[in-house]
């Protein structure tokens, strides 16, 4: 198999074609025609658009990916979105997948106010098909044919450990389907200051992508789908959790505190509605908003997660009303 290292510098992901084949970097394989992910040849579930991400990433992973970028390839030069939340949403949804992480990246480096480069080393696997030796056939002789009773042997073992290896992997993707499901609702701003909306949606952003990161294939969490942008005065959280699956629901506000900003997040237990932790930030001022979100969704993924991790385990060892 002959191996390619991809070298692709100065080229725009809009204007540049994927080459067919497989990229390797670390225990996954990516696909570029397919934009199939595999872990150690099992599947990783990655939405479209992040996919198309990944694959700008992979592609120039000699250079720094400007965000504008990013947002020409995906999403194109004349489709009016919110690209900057859609864009975290796809980071987040990679690191995620990848099961890396924003503060001590081994895939995907952030560059503040530039873009985001792929910086673990590239493998380009060539598509082509080796030629296969042609081996004459020998006319049977008793040493041969002890040998070809040692070949078949040898081919049922080879048979019996593929179909151990289909099962496992069946196995595991059936497993990784039941993972439980965490939707994060957009942060309310209670301040009744519209300027402060970008600090709240930011802020959710941030939480989708700490908690995405520190996940380790325990849940999944979703953060983009349009029931959890809508205004608080029309929310159900019941509805929410029956439409998209979800065992768990995070909710918080931004509320003004006379001069200073009050943040609340909770994580909620569906569908009893449970508090399970609430995270809060009292006196605080939003004059470094950047970094008062990434503290923040920090300590909100770092405590999260945990107690994520402790319910569901709790939950996998009770017995089932049919034991």
């Amino acid at each position: 198999m002959r191996l390619v290292f991809s070298t692709q510098a100065g080229k725009s992901c809009e204007n540049m074609r994927m080459k067919s084949g497989r990229y390797r970097f670390g225990v996954f394989e990516f696909d570029a025609e397919s934009q199939e992910l595999r872990r150690q040849g099992a599947t990783v579930h990655l939405q479209s658009q992040p996919a198309r991400v990944l694959v700008c990433l992979i592609q120039n992973s000699d250079r720094t990916v400007a965000r504008e970028e990013l947002r020409a390839a995906i999403w194109g030069n004349e489709t009016f979105v919110d690209f900057e939340r859609g864009l975290n949403f796809c980071i987040s949804q990679i690191r995620s997948a990848l099961g890396d992480d924003s503060a001590r990246p081994i895939y995907i480096q952030t560059l503040p106010k530039r873009g985001y480069q792929f910086i673990a080393p590239v493998e380009f696997v060539s598509s082509e098909v080796e030629p296969r030796a042609i081996v004459a056939e020998i006319p049977a002789t008793p040493t041969a044919s002890r040998r070809g009773w040692l070949i078949a042997g040898a081919a049922v073992i080879l048979l019996g450990a593929a179909g151990f290896a289909a099962t496992h992997f069946w196995w595991r993707s059936a497993n990784a389907s039941q993972l439980p499901i965490v939707a994060v609702v957009r942060f309310d701003n209670e301040t009744g200051d519209p300027e402060t909306t970008r600090f709240s949606d930011g802020l959710t952003d941030n939480v989708v992508e700490r908690l995405s990161a520190l996940s380790n294939s325990r849940y999944e969490v979703i953060g983009n789908a349009s029931v959890l942008r809508g205004l608080r005065e029309g929310r159900d959280l019941k509805a929410i959790a029956q439409e998209l699956h979800a065992k768990y629901i995070v909710i918080g506000q931004i509320q003004a505190d006379h001069d200073k900003t009050r943040i609340l997040a909770h994580l909620i237990r569906m569908p009893e509605q449970t508090h399970v932790w609430v995270v809060r930030a009292d006196n605080q001022t939003l004059d470094d908003p950047m970094s008062l979100e990434t503290e923040f969704a920090q300590r909100v993924g770092d405590q999260f997660s945990s107690r994520l991790a402790a319910g569901i385990i709790r939950s996998a060892s009770q017995p089932t009303a049919n034991h």
